[in-house]
């Protein structure tokens, strides 16, 4: 239940997205650097995050993770200071230093299947990919990428 410990602390992060996911051509990327602070929940069976865009005129964003202990997984859900709501989760687990996440959703009106992959580069790196899927899992488009570089420890937990 402590997989995300290595989160926790303060975090310049590199992030490389898609301008137009799921839009067939579509092979333009933007690039934007983000700030995060992640603090640990329940004695690391949990743990909160805001990110800060700085160019992307203030936005904001809200990660929480819990750990399903009758389950054995994580879920994980996503914030936006654009739409100021809880998307819907996406769950699943880490076999050694890689987590995958699944999830259903919707983009753009369209269903979607939803792929977060999380890795454990060391104790200062991470990085964190998103991926989504119209047709049910079979073929999934990469659309988001984020590197992490530790600025700093952890602080309190809540």
């Amino acid at each position: 239940m402590n997989d995300f410990d290595f989160l926790h602390g303060s975090w310049d992060v590199a992030n490389r997205r898609l301008t137009a996911p799921l839009t067939p051509g579509s092979e333009v990327w933007e690039e934007f650097p983000g700030r995060s602070v992640v603090r640990p929940l329940f004695g690391g069976a949990g743990n909160i995050d805001e990110i800060t865009f700085p160019t992307l005129g203030g936005r904001r964003g809200v990660t929480l993770r819990l750990f399903d202990q009758e389950a054995g997984q994580w879920s994980i859900y996503w914030s936006s200071s654009r739409t100021g709501r809880l998307d819907p989760p996406v769950s699943g687990g880490f076999a050694g230093d890689r987590g995958d996440f699944y999830g259903e959703d919707t983009y753009e009106g369209r269903p979607i299947r939803v792929h977060f992959t999380w890795h454990r580069l060391g104790p200062d790196e991470a990085r964190w990919e998103q991926e989504f899927s119209l047709d049910g899992g079979t073929t999934w488009e990469l659309n988001w990428v984020m590197d992490f570089t530790r600025t700093g420890p952890a602080v309190g937990g809540l």
